[in-house]
């Protein structure tokens, strides 16, 4: 499989997308005035809520937690909060500060994510931007040197900042999550705390905790699976989060 790919401008992908950012990224974009949400998800020890063939990306991404008797490992994104427009979009569909865009940004279309293959056909980019331009992907690899880098650097962010983004959604009182492939939950936190929370964490030694976490699930027969593999199940309507269902009714 050959793709070729070229940007045409539309503007389509600065609308309505919760772009990811490094934990650096987080900071700056909340300084700017941007509101960052937090979008939470994790898989207990035994594998539940994981495939097994992802194991290893997802570990590596993840925070070691404790929930109830059972072990899991909590992945936790820090993304721009976008509904409709990116702030940082002009009249003309530019970005206004291209030049220190987030990494997501600069990747796209590609995927971070090693077990999602690139599929146009689920893009929102017109069709005229996949008829010409360089090579993307030749024989089913990605061919474009600085672009596998770009990913690369995202994806060791991701395990670089998770033991500090653990540490500051325990700050927040951030300890509710949901079973990965199950849903997320959501959080907008204050952006005045957020900011200075990360930075009296910066340069210190992490505190230590048996960081605990709740699991929020979609429905009973998901809830049973959680508590027979020993994680713990929320029991009260959320107070400081939404949930988003990832279920096919």
């Amino acid at each position: 499989m050959n793709t070729t790919f070229s940007c045409v401008g539309c503007g389509k992908c600065c609308n309505d997308h919760h772009v990811p950012l490094t934990l650096a990224e987080a900071r700056m974009w909340a300084a700017d005035g941007g509101q960052v949400i937090v979008l939470v998800e994790a898989f207990l020890g035994n594998g539940l809520g994981l495939p097994a063939q992802q194991r290893d990306h997802a570990e590596r991404r993840s925070a070691v937690v404790h929930s109830g008797e059972s072990k899991a490992f909590v992945a936790i994104t820090f993304a721009a909060y976008n509904v409709g427009p990116c702030r940082n979009l002009d009249e003309d569909n530019l970005c206004r500060i291209y030049e220190r865009r987030p990494l997501v940004c600069r990747i796209y279309p590609m995927e971070i994510n090693p077990h999602i293959p690139l599929n146009p056909a689920i893009k929102e980019c017109p069709p005229e931007s996949w008829e010409k331009g360089p090579d993307l992907i030749v024989g089913g690899e990605l061919v474009d040197r600085e672009l596998m880098a770009l990913i690369q650097r995202s994806r060791q962010a991701d395990r670089d900042d998770i033991q500090m983004k653990d540490a500051i959604c325990a700050l927040l009182g951030i300890r509710t999550t949901a079973l990965k492939g199950d849903g997320f939950t959501a959080y907008l936190p204050d952006m005045a705390e957020f900011v200075t929370i990360i930075d009296d964490l910066a340069g210190q030694t992490l505190p230590q905790w048996d960081s605990e976490w709740l699991f929020h699930v979609s429905g009973e027969d998901i809830a049973r699976q959680v508590v027979d593999a020993g994680g713990q199940v929320v029991t009260q309507a959320p107070a400081n989060y939404s949930f988003i269902s990832l279920r096919v009714a």
